[in-house]
């Protein structure tokens, strides 16, 4: 056997720059990195000596590189991904936030945090955690829960298989998601004889999984005996890349769709047939239909509570759910009825099976009225006072095209997005799984390496900004242009709204409800200016839409700050959601709202 001697990080990066998808590209695209003292001497100088082949990139903040990484695989409908790097101790740590949203979001993600010494001769090392009942803990193992496959290599010839498990599972379409390979550091720098035939180039190939025959004859039959279908779009459509599958499907039986967050853009919203959205989020037209579907077929979706309005949504008596779910456990929620399969398959043989069958039209009108009412919602402005929320989408609405892709995470502007945003095919991207606050710069950035020749406009509010800003200056550095849309209603103005909605007083929300000796004034333009952005304040949503319009042609990012205003909501769609409001309080308003959250959860469909 012929071999080569490598150190074990050596050994790690060259493996991984011969991981290579079915189109000819690296799986692995490159490596985000924060050297510290747990992988900057190992790990650090393997990568130095592949940087030609696999490329690093600094960030700073272990955190949103992930949250960049992430965003690139979303992009890439899992076929491909990143790594991140970080140091023992708060690095690795800072990662976890990213791991548990790649995880709630089935993304692939390979996390490399440097872990204690294998050996344990400096023990504790700087920044190790002591468990003093388990010598083999270390802070790497917070990774566990939120992660779907975990290592520590402690040996270098771990990685002869640690790195073919990981790769299975990040190319797996059921239990695709992140993996953590802790890696010791003084084993980052170790010798060891490996096989040249570990270093031979692989293509992974990504499974469609077939449906059972006895499974698929029953969607089949379920389909056939309904009469108002509705197909509720997940995220699993995009992955599967089965969006023109779907519109066929949905076209050639004439049945009507909504779509999840994660599921939005893949239809285009000009299809007849689209419904916009259902649930807490949902569109007034979509809404109807789920209330009146007797089958609800849900196409890879989990099935969450904003989709669902915390299952109220689909509580219609008789009503029947059918699942078509790469993985059994999202398949089988809610007592449904499973087809656990690739989706574009299920869809193509289903289709198959259904042959000429056709439901009757749905309330083409509802559609049409819909349309009417948030035409009105975005309109610009044509008095005074700061804009609403829906102003500035109208106004990126209408400065966007089919080369377009709007994101963003939480706050206001992810459900506001979801009810009113008209998207193109593949022109939208929200983490909504997690709804994690501070991954919208970050994400942004990585969708735009995705995707350089789309138009990335990204829609952050300023309590999300705060959170997390800091690969502003990362894409300014690296010549990364998207546009950043960036709404100042000083404060959580979400959960404010929801505050107030649950009988609560205005506390610690709004920035001038909140404890403070020193009034609050952040100036998001001298910040964001400060790290080399190009910036404007937009004085008006006519300003906006001539600003956007000359960030089409930068070449680094472009942040437009906007005034708005924290109070109104969208003014359309939406349901109920499940916040439990308490059963005892000294305020009348809190009291008067537990007596309407307890009505609304009788409305509630627990189990089948």
């Amino acid at each position: 056997m012929t071999t080569i001697r490598l150190t074990a990080a050596q050994a790690m990066v060259k493996w991984l720059s011969v991981q290579m998808t079915e189109e000819g590209e690296r799986f692995i695209e490159g490596v985000w990195a924060i050297f510290g003292h747990g992988n900057v001497a190992g790990l650090g100088e393997a990568l130095h000596g592949i940087k030609d082949t696999l490329p690093t990139w600094r960030g700073h903040n272990e955190q949103t590189m992930a949250h960049a990484a992430i965003a690139f695989a979303k992009t890439h409908k899992r076929r491909r991904a990143m790594a991140v790097t970080s140091s023992i101790g708060p690095g690795a740590t800072n990662m976890v936030t990213a791991a548990a949203l790649a995880h709630v979001n089935r993304l692939p993600v390979l996390f490399i945090p440097g872990d204690v010494f294998a050996n344990r001769a400096p023990d504790p090392v700087l920044q190790q955690i002591e468990d003093f009942d388990d010598a083999t803990v270390s802070a790497n193992d917070c990774f566990r829960p939120v992660v779907r496959y975990f290592d520590r290599i402690s040996r270098p010839e771990h990685i002869l298989t640690a790195l073919p498990r990981a790769l299975r599972v990040m190319t797996d379409p059921a239990n695709c998601g992140p993996v953590c390979l802790a890696f010791c550091q003084d084993t980052q720098t170790e010798a060891y004889d490996y096989p040249v035939e570990f270093f031979a180039t692989k293509v992974w190939h990504i499974r469609r999984p077939e449906p059972d025959a006895r499974e698929l004859a029953e969607a089949v039959a379920a389909i056939k005996a309904a009469k108002n279908p509705l197909i509720v779009t997940g995220g699993g459509v995009i992955y599967s890349g089965a969006e023109a599958t779907l519109r066929d499907f949905a076209q050639r039986h004439n049945i009507p769709m909504v779509e999840t967050q994660a599921g939005k853009g893949a239809v285009d919203w000009q299809d007849k047939l689209h419904f916009g959205s259902p649930g807490v989020t949902g569109t007034g037209c979509g809404n109807k239909l789920a209330a009146e579907a007797d089958l609800v077929i849900g196409v890879g979706t989990r099935f969450q509570d904003f989709t669902t309005g915390s299952w109220t949504v689909f509580s219609a008596p008789n009503r029947k759910l059918l699942s078509i779910n790469i993985h059994g456990y999202d398949a089988a929620k809610r007592g449904a009825q499973s087809l656990v399969a690739d989706a574009k398959v299920a869809l193509e043989k289903i289709s198959g099976s259904l042959g000429d069958h056709r439901f009757a039209d749905p309330d083409f009108a509802a559609r049409d009225q819909w349309f009417q009412t948030t035409d009105a919602l975005m309109a610009a402005p044509n008095g005074v006072g700061l804009p609403t929320d829906a102003q500035v989408i109208g106004a990126v609405q209408r400065n966007t095209g089919q080369d377009s892709v709007v994101m963003c995470a939480a706050g206001t502007m992810p459900g506001a997005l979801h009810v009113l945003w008209r998207a193109a095919a593949g022109g939208y991207h929200m983490e909504y799984g997690f709804s994690c606050m501070g991954y919208e710069i970050a994400g942004a950035m990585g969708i735009k390496m995705a995707a350089p020749e789309k138009d990335v406009i990204c829609m952050v509010g300023d309590g999300s900004y705060m959170m997390a800003n800091s690969e502003l200056a990362t894409a300014v550095m690296m010549g990364i242009p998207f546009t950043v849309v960036l709404t100042d209603n000083r404060g959580y103005g979400c959960i404010n709204r929801l505050q107030k909605g649950t009988g609560g007083a205005a506390f610690n929300n709004l920035l001038d409800d909140s404890y403070h000796v020193n009034p609050a004034h952040i100036d998001f333009v001298a910040h964001a200016r400060s790290m080399g952005a190009t910036v404007v304040k937009a004085g008006s949503i006519a300003q906006l839409e001539t600003e956007l319009q000359a960030a089409k042609t930068a070449k680094i990012p472009t942040v437009i700050v906007i005034d708005t205003d924290p109070m109104p909501g969208t003014g359309a769609g939406g349901t109920w959601w499940d916040v439990a409001v308490p059963e005892v309080s000294t305020r009348a308003e809190v009291n008067e709202a537990r007596k309407g959250y307890e009505e609304a959860t009788k409305r509630q469909w627990l189990v089948n």
